[in-house]
C-alpha cells in the first residue's frame, strides 16, 4: 500500500482509456484518497469514468487555464482533507493546425494555446496547490520523449520540452519544501487524446518493434504503476526527473 492515506488530486481523466484513468485506479489500489478534475463538455464523460474506479471519485470543475477554477478547487480541497499530498497533470491540448506536420506554418495563437495549456499549466497548479501541501508532497506530469523531432507532433513537441523544463524549475523552488515534481515519460498509448494526432499510428506501429522490453499501446498499466511510485514516499530523493516507461525505446538508436 504506497499510497496508504494518501490525498490526491488527478487531472485529465476522460474515459477508463485515459493514461490518468488507469493512474487513479492504481493510486487507489495502493490506498489513496483520490478526486478528479474536468470541465465544460468533458465533465460528464469523467463523472462516467470516476464511477467505474475501484471507489468512485468526485469530479470538480477546473480548467486549468483558469486561475479562478485552481483557486476554487483548492479551496474545496482545503474544506474537504485540510491538505492535499499530491496531484497528477495529465493535461494537453494543441490546436489541429499546431500539430501534423505544420510546424512552419502554424501561428502564434495556436502556440500560445498549446504552450499554456501542456507546459504553463504544471506551474498554475503547481502555484495553485502548493498552499495545500503544508507536509511536502509529489507533482507528477505525463510527459512524451521531447529529446528528438518527432514527425507529426510538432508545436506539442517543443510543449513537451517546454513541460519537462517547468518541471525542472519547479524541483529547484519546491523542493525546500519537500515537494518532489517528476515527469512520466511514457510510450505511446491508445487514448482518446492520442487519436487527436494526425499519423499517430506512424509512430505507435513502429515502437514495438524498436522497444527491447516491447510495448503494448493498449496497456498503460506500466505508466499508471510508475505514476503511483513517484507519487509515493518511496520516491524520496528523486526529484526533477524524467522517468522514462516506454519499454526501453528512448535508449535504442534508430
Amino acid at each position: 500500500m504506497l499510497l496508504d492515506g494518501k490525498r490526491l488530486l488527478v487531472t485529465g481523466v476522460l474515459t477508463p482509456q485515459s493514461i490518468a484513468f488507469a493512474a487513479a485506479q492504481a493510486a487507489q489500489d495502493q490506498g489513496a484518497e483520490v478526486v478528479l478534475t474536468s470541465f465544460g463538455k468533458a465533465m460528464g464523460l469523467t463523472e462516467k469514468s470516476a464511477r467505474r474506479l475501484p471507489t468512485p471519485a468526485d469530479v470538480l470543475e477546473m480548467d486549468a487555464n483558469d486561475d479562478e477554477q485552481i483557486d476554487a478547487v483548492a479551496r474545496e480541497l482545503d474544506n474537504r482533507w485540510g491538505g492535499l499530498d499530491g496531484f497528477l497533470h495529465a493535461i494537453a491540448f494543441a490546436p489541429q493546425d499546431a500539430l501534423g506536420g505544420n510546424f512552419v506554418h502554424t501561428p502564434w495563437e495556436s502556440v500560445e494555446t498549446a504552450f499554456r495549456t501542456s507546459a504553463f499549466s504544471l506551474k498554475a497548479l503547481a502555484a495553485g496547490m502548493f498552499p495545500l501541501m503544508k507536509e511536502g508532497g509529489a507533482i507528477v506530469s505525463l510527459d512524451f520523449d521531447a529529446t528528438v523531432a518527432w514527425p507529426i507532433y510538432d508545436w506539442m513537441g517543443v510543449c513537451k520540452a517546454g513541460l519537462e523544463a517547468v518541471t525542472r524549475y519547479l524541483a529547484r523552488d519546491l523542493g525546500s519544501h519537500g515537494i518532489r515534481v517528476n515527469c512520466v515519460s511514457a510510450g505511446p498509448l491508445r487514448t482518446v487524446a492520442a487519436k487527436g494526432i494526425p499519423g499517430f499510428d506512424q509512430i505507435a506501429d513502429a515502437w514495438k518493434d524498436r522497444a527491447p522490453l516491447g510495448w503494448d499501446t493498449g496497456d498503460p498499466t506500466p505508466v499508471a504503476r510508475a505514476c503511483a511510485f513517484l507519487l509515493s514516499d518511496w520516491a524520496a530523493g528523486i526529484t526533477g526527473e524524467i522517468v522514462h516507461v516506454d519499454g526501453g525505446y528512448h535508449a535504442i538508436g534508430a
